[in-house]
């Protein structure tokens, strides 16, 4: 096992950056200030509300996650975006419609403050989206540094001592890597040369990990999640994960098929399909974006269920995921399941599950953890690929040749012994035989 890192104190302000100033990153921002007021819990939040266990069950040492390590606080927290949309916080908070007014008025000053930089957007990439809030330059290399000198202009005009970046923008087209995201040197002549396969989003993580920012990619597309930025991540020292927050229907997923593997039970069919209004829904009703959608929410099952392995189980799994655009729900998203399973000598058996979830409400605690833990991560040292921040997504970034781990269960183990082995402590390994001996 590696040596435990040692973790530079969380000193000074982190500024949170957003890419988007959308439903996710105004509920996110607006949770934390109505916290910081005593006005409301973080509820949904790891680094916030959640104990840790340390030693053995009988040693009955459990402190906060907060408490065991040392985190930067949410009254250090300091927020800046990007958005084509020129909305500020409080105005986009309002047209999103996820938190009502009266909870939005405490805070109003704070929000208005907000006001998001002009954006790198392109329609070729979200096609049902558009706004006037949007850099001009000669190429995207050129754009890459206007971010660039947005991170390093945001971070001196609020006096911070670390930045980190999330994603909270919208799904764009589906890519493929290609050989412009190979090395760092073709990725930026690609950027100079307009190449179609250099995506807004890859600009703002390229910007970030040459700034020495961490990013997560709270979405689908091709971003960070390619050889050039993922190696250039690790030279400069920068943690980088993702992709796309796993927040409604995906979350229900991961909690199920672990336990129908657990039990040995068959799958035959599972088809999902949800029904959404909000910015995401309206992007998402694009068919190349969906296409990106389709392809994060579709890998979920075979990572877990393993049909090769166990072909007489899971080897013919008849798997549907639907998204439908529908404007008078919201960001009041409804996912419906219906899973066929079978039994004991085959025997048939059904679930359905309708998980009427609100979007951001479930997306916004995963930003704000995110946030604190990549920044943590910077501070012990650790570079790269941080698996063990899985636990928020969908299709989680891994290491070339290395498939994901999706089950929710193992993901939730996996960072807590990473915080374990982070504070010094043993990992946990739930063996127990040492209560019996």
């Amino acid at each position: 096992m590696k040596q435990t890192p040692d973790i530079r104190p969380a000193r000074g302000k982190l500024g949170v950056l957003t890419p988007g100033l959308g439903a996710v990153a105004t509920t996110m921002i607006a949770g934390v200030l109505a916290v910081r007021k005593g006005l409301a819990k973080p509820i949904g939040s790891l680094t916030q509300m959640q104990t840790i266990r340390l030693g053995k069950r009988t040693d009955a040492r459990a402190p906060l996650i907060k408490e065991f390590l040392d985190l930067a606080s949410l009254d250090d927290l300091v927020f800046g975006a990007w958005d084509p949309i020129p909305d500020n916080a409080y105005e986009s908070a309002l047209k999103a419609g996820v938190l009502k007014r009266e909870d939005l008025e405490p805070i109003a000053d704070e929000l208005r403050a907000i006001e998001p930089m002009p954006a790198v957007f392109d329609t070729d990439y979200v096609k049902k989206l558009d706004g006037p809030n949007v850099k001009q330059g000669a190429n995207k290399r050129e754009l890459a540094e206007q971010l660039r000198e947005d991170i390093r202009r945001f971070k001196q005009e609020h006096g911070l001592d670390r930045v980190v970046m999330v994603w909270c923008g919208s799904t764009e087209v589906f890519l493929r890597p290609g050989p412009a995201h190979q090395t760092l040197e073709a990725f930026e002549k690609a950027m100079e040369e307009n190449d179609p396969s250099i995506a807004p989003s890859m600009l703002y993580a390229y910007a970030a990990i040459m700034e020495g920012v961490p990013y997560a990619n709270g979405a689908p597309n091709l971003s960070a999640d390619i050889p050039a930025l993922e190696q250039a991540a690790i030279e400069r020292g920068v943690p980088i994960c993702g992709k796309d927050f796993k927040t409604g229907q995906t979350l229900m997923k991961t909690v199920l098929a672990p336990a129908f593997k657990a039990r040995m039970l068959g799958l035959r069919g599972w088809f999902s399909t949800n029904i959404l209004g909000n910015r995401d829904g309206e992007v998402l009703d694009d068919p190349a974006s969906f296409k990106t959608k389709e392809e994060s929410k579709l890998g979920v099952l075979e990572h877990i269920l393993q049909p090769k392995m166990y072909g007489d189980l899971y080897g013919d799994i008849y798997h549907k995921v639907r998204i439908n655009y529908y404007p008078p729900r919201g960001d009041d998203k409804e996912g419906w399941d219906n899973i066929d399973i079978f039994g004991w000598l085959g025997y048939p058996m059904q679930i359905k599950v309708d998980f009427l979830c609100k979007d951001s409400i479930l997306a916004a605690p995963i930003v704000l953890d995110l946030a604190i833990f990549l920044d943590l991560a910077h501070r012990a040292g650790m570079n790269g690929i941080q698996e063990w921040l899985s636990f928020y997504f969908k299709s989680p970034q891994t290491a070339e040749g290395l498939y994901p781990e999706h089950d929710l269960f193992i993901q939730h183990r996996k960072l807590k012994n990473t915080l374990r082995w982070m504070g010094g402590e043993e990992p946990i390994t739930h063996l127990g035989l040492e209560y019996y001996e």
